[in-house]
Parts: structure tokens; sequence; C-alpha cells
């Protein structure tokens, strides 16, 4: 079947990570089925284009929002271009269908006070638990670093005698991103706190103590464990709902561009693949530069 060969192609060729081909995968799915039941076509490659636009209109009568409709759309476009490198079909149907337009959102991210109150005057447990939560925040907020990036993470990355970090991000590419002194001091003393734990609790077992962040079973961290820790400790301090890793990273390179850092730096640092994934965060300035001028010139 050419779907399952398809997600096969995205798994070991691509390398795309388990989050994203499950999100293609469903997208798949949920194609199939509307030309299953809608008009009982069980292959992708017997869809036109006016049945991809009568899925779109379904999509839309179901209000599933536009953004989602577009990765939907992004993925019927990859996968049918996969198919004409195949020589499975001459042209795609997605050359016919026009995607709705979506209002483009701005990154969620704290204040520099937010951080303040996070880092300085939340109290976190003084156990090994406490000390990793912290960490975690702090390593996110220091780096900028992904989710997954941050569970992939072993101690054999860390290079603190020269204040790096090796990431391994998107598609197995691996980065180096720079320590500050502060972040340095304190993941020296979160090791010699997760020596201690793992030791006294005769948790030292297989490769899985090599990674950086564990559990109170010595395990890897999980998503869902990491999502939780930052979504506790954020929802200290602010009020928005989108309290996730993610709005640490968004941060951290809103707080980098304020402060006068290069875009490129930025776009490196973060492991983006184009200038125009971090140009995103211009417009948080923008917005900041125009509420400036709008308090110091009410007249303007």
């Amino acid at each position: 079947m050419q779907k399952d060969k398809y997600i096969d192609y995205l798994r070991f060729e691509k390398r795309y990570s388990a989050h994203t081909i499950l999100a293609y995968h469903t997208d798949l799915d949920d194609f199939t089925k509307f030309l299953s039941l809608q008009y009982s076509i069980a292959d992708l490659l017997q869809a036109d284009h006016n049945l991809i636009r009568s899925w779109l209109i379904s999509l839309i009568d179901n209000k599933i929002s536009p953004r989602s409709i577009n990765r939907k759309l992004s993925t019927l476009k990859s996968f049918y271009r996969y198919c004409q490198k195949q020589d499975l079909i001459k042209n795609s149907p997605m050359l016919k269908v026009v995607a709705p337009r979506t209002s483009k959102q701005l990154p969620v991210f704290l204040t520099h006070d937010n951080l303040d109150d996070l880092l300085g005057k939340v109290e976190f447990a003084t156990d090994f638990q406490g000390c990793r939560d912290k960490m975690i925040i702090t390593l996110f907020y220091a780096t900028g670093i992904r989710r997954m990036e941050l569970i992939q993470i072993l101690t054999t990355d860390l290079d603190l005698d020269n204040g790096t970090l090796k990431v391994l991000g998107k598609r197995n590419k691996e980065r180096i991103v720079p320590l500050g002194e502060n972040v340095i001091s304190q993941l020296q003393n979160y090791l010699v706190s997760r020596s201690e734990f793992l030791t006294e609790n005769k948790l030292n077992f297989g490769n899985n103590t090599h990674s950086l962040f564990v559990t109170s079973k010595g395990l890897p961290v999980y998503p869902r464990l990491v999502y939780t820790i930052v979504h506790k400790y954020l929802s200290l301090i602010a009020s928005n709902s989108k309290l996730s890793p993610h709005v640490l990273r968004h941060t951290f390179a809103t707080h980098m561009l304020d402060d006068g850092a290069d875009l490129n730096a930025i776009k490196e640092i973060l492991g983006h693949s184009s200038l125009a994934a971090t140009q995103v965060y211009t417009h948080n300035t923008i917005e900041k530069l125009k509420s400036i001028y709008k308090q110091a010139h009410p007249r303007a």
C-alpha cells in the first residue's frame, strides 16, 4: 500500500521524528476514511482535486481550524509529490487545491519579570526531583532547545569545560549550543545531585543512566512528564493557557532578540533550517516597539 511505503520513507529515509510521522499518518488515515465513506474509494491515488476540495469543505464545515487544515493539506501535498517521484501519478492533484488563509499567530513568551519570579522566587522541592525540575526549566530557557531534544540529552553531550552542549535536533541533525557560566554551575550541582540519587537508590543500571534527566525510577524522562513539570511551574507565574516547554523556547528567542542578538546566531542556536522560521520573533519585537512608542508619544 502506497500510504505505508510513504510512511516508511518518512521514517527511514527522511528520518522524521515519531511525533511528525504520527501526524502524517493520522492525516492520511483521515483522508482515506473520508474517501471510503463518501465515495467508496480505497486508493488514495484515485483521488483528484475535486475530491480533495470536497474533503477540504467537510473539514471547514466541521469547524477544523485553518491551521490544522493547512497541515493536513501539506501532508497530502508531500504524499502526492512522493508518488509523483515514484512515477505512480503524472501530476499531483494538489496543484489545483488552494489552502485557506491563516492568521499569523505570534509566539507566546514570558517576560523577564516572569522568569525572574520563576527562577528566583518560586520554591522548588529540595529533593532530587525538585533539583531536576528546576534544571529542566533553566536549560529550556538558557538554550531554547525543543522538548525531544532535551529528553535525548546524554551526560556525555555536556562539555562543561568548554561551556557547550551537543544537541540532536530534527532529522538527526547535530548542533552545538553554548552554555553560560551560571547554567554551567547549576549543571555541575545537578550532576552531583543526580549521581547521589541514582547511587543511593541503586538505580545505576544499563544505558538508561546516561540520560541527563531521569525519572524517580532512574529511567529517561518522557514527553508527558516534561510537559507536566514545565506547565506546573509556569502556571505559578503566568496565566496564559499555552504554558508548554515551547513557550520557554519562544521566550529564549524573544529575549535574545530584544537584547540585541544577531538573528542568524539565534537561528543556529535554535536549529532552524531557514531564517524565515526565526524571523517570526521579530514581530514580537516590533509590537514591543509600537507599545513603547505609543506610551512615549501618545499624540503620535
